[in-house]
């Protein structure tokens, strides 16, 4: 459980939250667990969307009352990191570094879009800032050594994490909203009538000539794929 921390606190402060706390605490056992807490967040937020998680929703989850939260989470965004690092843990790696950067660099890749597509509210969580908790840096380790051949430094290693951790997010964001909408009834065909009608207006001639090339394989997997390995392939680690 984290240190005392008390609503309204200004930002997360890491210490109290993932350093195990300097001294016993006193008074009766809590009757729930800041496991539990998460779990039944994670849970919301899988089922309904982030918006859905709230203090008050998530202590009704776990028979609670909503004050008795606060020293477990003084607000949403302390609750965010947890959730975030609690299901940062589905992504552990037993595996040792193959010492093939590039093919163990695409193989995180595709675990983390696994991921994100499990726990769609991530995309929104990874937005901003977070403070890593132990799961988060186990994974962030591992990723360290898949990079370890390149003879990148420190600083380096982290960018490259960084910036992949920012692709796959992003490019998993795009995926969900192009899956939402193909949902709606007519949205395909009235894009595909739409730039048919710009590519033959002729005033843009390359747009024109993209839309002419041969089709390639468009469901999720593969278009990550191509994508993913233009990013991998074209790292310069000079």
């Amino acid at each position: 459980m984290p240190r005392d921390v008390r609503p309204g606190a200004a930002g997360v402060d890491p210490e109290q939250l993932w350093l195990p706390p300097t001294e016993p605490r006193k008074g009766r056992r809590p009757s729930f667990s800041r496991e539990q807490i998460t779990v039944a967040a994670v849970a919301l937020a899988d089922a309904e969307g982030l918006e859905a998680v709230t203090i008050r929703r998530v202590a009704a989850a776990v028979g609670a009352g909503a004050m008795s939260l606060y020293s477990y989470a003084p607000d949403k965004e302390t609750l965010l990191e947890l959730m975030v690092d609690h299901v940062t843990g589905e992504l552990t790696v037993t595996e040792p570094p193959s010492g093939d950067w590039r093919a163990d660099l695409k193989t995180i890749a595709h675990l983390q879009r696994a991921h994100i597509l499990r726990h769609p509210w991530l995309t929104s969580a990874l937005s901003t800032r977070r403070v890593p908790g132990p799961n988060t840096l186990a994974f962030l380790e591992h990723a360290l050594a898949v990079l370890r051949p390149t003879g990148l430094d420190g600083a380096a290693k982290m960018e490259v994490f960084a910036q992949l951790t920012a692709f796959v997010a992003g490019h998993v964001a795009h995926e969900i909203a192009q899956a939402t909408a193909a949902r709606s009834p007519g949205r395909a065909a009235a894009e595909a009538r739409y730039l048919a009608a710009v590519a033959a207006d002729g005033r843009h001639p390359e747009l024109a000539e993209a839309l002419s090339a041969p089709g390639r394989a468009l469901t999720p997997e593969a278009t990550f794929t191509r994508f993913l390995n233009r990013l991998v392939d074209g790292l310069d680690t000079d």
